[in-house]
């Protein structure tokens, strides 16, 4: 009997120690941080230099756009100078301006809007934001709501409208950007891309019923699903607490984590096909940031039980750091652009990307929310 206690006891203390192993040391997700975007700043030293990949592309597109989200994620929570010199410097050298300049209605080409009021809120200048408010202020006074027909462009567009509405004390922005997200939610492709029923989302009309998986299931890309509840979280971080449609965008990112939980990976990984394990299995980092990032943020704030959710985003957050990120800061597992799981496959640890910097800014989002973890 004593015996049987005794290998009880040690059982226990043994599935402490494991739970414990997991847990995240705060010190050490800001050195991953810092040494995953040291590797990318030093790659990348000239902040204007053109993006080479199967065409040249200049270097305030989407992808990079993301990456400064993430390095004034980090800036924000270790605010070294060297960082915001880098996001500074990229900014003027585009002139604080967009792909194709103003008046375009594409989420992708002013993503970079995101950093350019990050960084007017740290040093106000009008110059700097005179092509962010040229551009969505057409969209504000122009009827279209149907902008955002693509998932990807929610994490795109979104946050510039409550950074604006926040920045000008003018709900106009929180009404159009509610208007924007929800004709994309509810009206795009057949019936919105947003599946209530599955709590996940269809990247874009193409891909809702009937298309579905090899398995029969319907098709919920990881990194689509990614940008859209890493938005919420983003936009949840701008609006005040009082903002129209707040709790809108509070349950969609409940019902999305919630979605989530069952479907994540044993080794801490989501599939690039949320309901197809088998449809080019295996581990993917940028989506798996992205749900750890709003998950983390859940938590933070209240909206998410941290007894649920936290060991989610260890798990996850581990994951990443002990499966995904190289000792010289190179992140392995990132699956290409893209909209869809086949694209850019197969997927490994040493493999490159055609983009190395969306993925580090998801990464960077991540730790910064997974750092002011309690």
């Amino acid at each position: 009997m004593k015996c049987s206690k005794m290998i009880l006891i040690l059982g226990v203390c043994l599935f402490q120690g494991m739970l414990n192993a997991q847990e995240i040391n705060r010190d050490s997700v800001l050195k991953n941080m810092q040494l995953a975007n040291n590797y990318f700043m030093e790659k990348w030293q000239d902040v204007g230099k053109t993006i080479i990949t199967n065409k040249e592309r200049p270097s305030n597109i989407w992808t990079r756009g993301v990456y400064y989200e993430g390095l004034m994620a980090l800036h924000e929570i270790y605010p070294k100078e060297e960082y915001y010199n880098y996001a500074y410097d990229w900014a003027e050298f585009h002139k604080w301006s967009f792909r194709y300049g103003t008046a375009n209605r594409n989420a992708d080409d002013y993503c970079a809007a995101q950093t350019y009021i990050d960084l007017y809120n740290l040093e106000p200048d009008p110059k700097k934001l005179k092509n962010t408010k040229a551009t969505i202020n057409m969209l504000l006074n122009t009827p279209q709501v149907d902008d955002w027909s693509w998932i990807d462009a929610i994490q795109m567009g979104m946050p510039v409208f409550a950074k604006l509405g926040v920045l000008e004390n003018d709900d106009r922005y929180f009404e159009k950007m509610y208007e924007m997200y929800m004709f994309t939610r509810n009206s795009h492709g057949d019936n919105g891309l947003y599946n209530p029923k599955d709590g996940l989302w269809w990247r874009d009309a193409d891909f809702d019923p009937p298309y579905t998986e090899p398995n029969g299931e319907d098709c919920y890309w990881s990194r689509g699903n990614g940008w859209v509840i890493g938005a919420l979280a983003k936009v949840l971080t701008i609006i005040p607490e009082d903002a129209p449609h707040r709790q809108q965008y509070v349950d969609d990112l409940v019902a999305m984590s919630e979605a989530l939980v069952p479907i994540q990976r044993k080794d801490g990984f989501w599939n690039v096909s949320l309901h197809d394990p088998k449809h080019y299995g295996g581990k993917e980092l940028s989506g798996t940031a992205l749900f750890v990032y709003a998950m983390a943020y859940g938590v933070n704030n209240g909206i998410l039980s941290k007894e649920k959710y936290r060991p989610i985003i260890e798990k996850g957050w581990n994951a990443m750091v002990k499966d995904g990120l190289h000792d010289n800061g190179f992140l392995g597992f990132v699956q290409s652009t893209g909209k869809e799981p086949k694209d850019g496959q197969p997927l490994s640890y040493t493999k490159t990307p055609d983009f190395e910097d969306y993925g580090l800014g998801c990464f960077l989002l991540a730790g910064s929310e997974v750092y002011k973890m309690k």
